[in-house]
């Protein structure tokens, strides 16, 4: 078993002992599993996914880090929402939004576009968890 922690400037949202995790990083998605090399990675928004007793648990994860050592993973983001939060019609409204200011980014300074852009990314991510199961 190895514990992870998943923290958000919210709230922690899980605290526990998994059996694995696979986290969405700037390289691709990875899985730790105990005894894993320690490391410190980027995590871009996507699919946070870790399971225990055998059952998968499905996150919608935003940008953040994650620390991870022999027998811990520690991760630090901006979004970790699991899919019975995840409100499709207001997510659904900030991609539009998001789109919207990206179609402008003449008018926009670097940090507004930077912003938008995150803000799209993070609602494409939680939107995938959302209708996963619909398929």
């Amino acid at each position: 078993m190895i514990h992870l922690q998943i923290i958000t400037p919210e709230k922690t949202v899980f605290d526990d002992e998994v059996d694995q995790v696979s986290l969405p990083t700037s390289q691709g998605q990875i899985t730790v599993l105990p005894q894993h090399v320690g490391l410190v990675t980027t995590i871009e928004p996507g699919d946070l996914i870790y399971k225990k007793h055998s059952k998968e648990n499905l996150l919608a994860s935003g940008f953040g880090f994650a620390q991870v050592t022999k027998d811990n993973v520690k991760v630090l983001v901006d979004l970790a929402a699991p899919e019975e939060e995840i409100q499709e019609k207001a997510i659904e409204e900030a991609k539009k939004q998001a789109e919207v200011a990206l179609a402008q980014k003449h008018l926009l300074s670097e940090e507004e576009y930077a912003t938008a852009a995150a803000n799209l990314q993070k609602s494409l991510a939680q939107l995938k968890i959302k209708r996963r199961h619909r398929r």
